[in-house]
């Protein structure tokens, strides 16, 4: 057990009270690597001196989140520590912290080189040694999508898994952590090595439905739609997706997730908000001429848990499952009256994350979904 993935939450109010007591249930462990996430709620400046005062010379990335996901399954408020164990894991990162002028070419070599250098100093692990990507951006960015299938093709082989930061439902401001300290507008990827088994994987608990609707007028760079149908767009979707006396908010838009399909397969386009000219902001990419379907929701407690099993399949017992759960699945579980037997399900299979604003698998990034990394003892 003394190479069990080590995992801590703290409560307090105080950066450094925080981290201490982090840092006392955590141990002195050699760590490869440390992953945070961290309520939004936190002095950044001060947090980030707590953090690194606790884990000198040890790379630790993270973001801010709108929610966290600790052993009490759902959770807020809290500060979250996940630490790899440097007898069975390497860990090395780097950081794009200027999203505005992000360029793939430079970036698809500096990934190259982060898989280089992971392969070469990972051989210490073993002959056959599992390489995963970890991968936290910006929010608020709007950049998700060029970075998430620019790294997911540079890492070649390597899969990428990761969540957009949050900073509770305020959409003002958030944050990654790299490099000792908070950035905005920022990306990282962390390359994570064992000759443990891990497994990423994307899960949905939504449908098809039947509503259709066409996008007949959008501001692609802004995410926004201001037509569906030829109607202003939040009048068409309340109409489709919605019943007499509803109002258009984020509750609503948890239980009714727009969906496109693609590459064989249907995606959720979650929305943000509902704008005062009628419009709607999505969290996603988005432009005209799309076909959307309004989802519908499937069983989830019988989904997560085929989904559980499927991950013991494929890995054996689990250690820890890093997870990326968009906040819309927790408003929509809080509002079906789930979140208690959700929690339950996270807690007794080793979930640890955090909710956010979006998720990243492989080359996509997409929304309102349960993905992450599971992680074999």
């Amino acid at each position: 057990m003394a190479q069990a993935i080590s995992f801590a939450a703290s409560h307090a109010e105080a950066p450094d009270g925080a981290m201490r007591e982090i840092s006392a249930a955590i141990g002195d462990e050699a760590l490869a690597g440390a992953v945070v996430f961290c309520s939004h709620r936190y002095d950044r400046a001060a947090l980030a001196r707590a953090i690194n005062l606790a884990n000198d010379g040890v790379p630790v990335i993270g973001c801010t989140s709108s929610g966290e996901l600790t052993r009490n399954g759902y959770d807020e408020g809290s500060l979250t520590f996940i630490g790899f164990p440097r007898r069975a894991f390497h860990f090395v990162t780097h950081c794009f912290d200027d999203l505005e002028a992000f360029d793939p070419i430079e970036a698809r070599e500096a990934v190259r080189k982060l898989a280089a250098v992971a392969e070469r100093d990972s051989r210490r692990l073993g002959v056959d040694v599992n390489h995963v990507a970890l991968f936290l951006v910006d929010g608020l960015s709007h950049r998700e999508e060029l970075l998430t299938m620019t790294i997911q093709e540079a890492l070649g082989d390597i899969p990428l898994i990761g969540g957009s930061s949050g900073d509770g439902l305020a959409f003002r401001e958030t944050a990654v952590f790299h490099g000792g300290r908070f950035h905005g507008r920022a990306a990282v990827v962390a390359i994570l090595s064992s000759a443990r088994p891990m497994h990423v994987f994307k899960a949905q608990h939504y449908r098809p439905g039947a509503a259709k609707m066409v996008i007949t007028g959008a501001i692609p760079q802004s995410r926004i739609v201001t037509e569906i149908n030829a109607e202003p767009a939040a009048e068409e979707y309340l109409r489709l997706a919605g019943h007499a006396g509803e109002a258009l908010g984020v509750s609503f838009f948890a239980a009714h997730p727009p969906m496109v399909r693609a590459g064989g397969e249907y995606h959720v386009r979650s929305i943000q908000s509902a704008n005062p000219d009628g419009s709607l902001t999505f969290y996603c990419a988005i432009d005209e001429g799309i076909v959307l379907t309004v989802g519908e929701p499937v069983d989830r407690i019988a989904g997560m848990e085929a989904l559980f099993g499927d991950i013991r399949e494929k890995i054996g017992e689990i250690d820890r499952i890093i997870a990326f759960d968009c906040v819309l699945n927790r408003i929509d579980a809080e509002q079906r009256q789930v979140s208690r037997e959700v929690s339950a399900l996270y807690g007794a299979n080793g979930v640890i994350g955090f909710n956010t604003y979006g998720e990243q698998y492989h080359a996509l990034h997409v929304n309102q979904t349960f993905s992450g990394l599971a992680i074999g003892r």
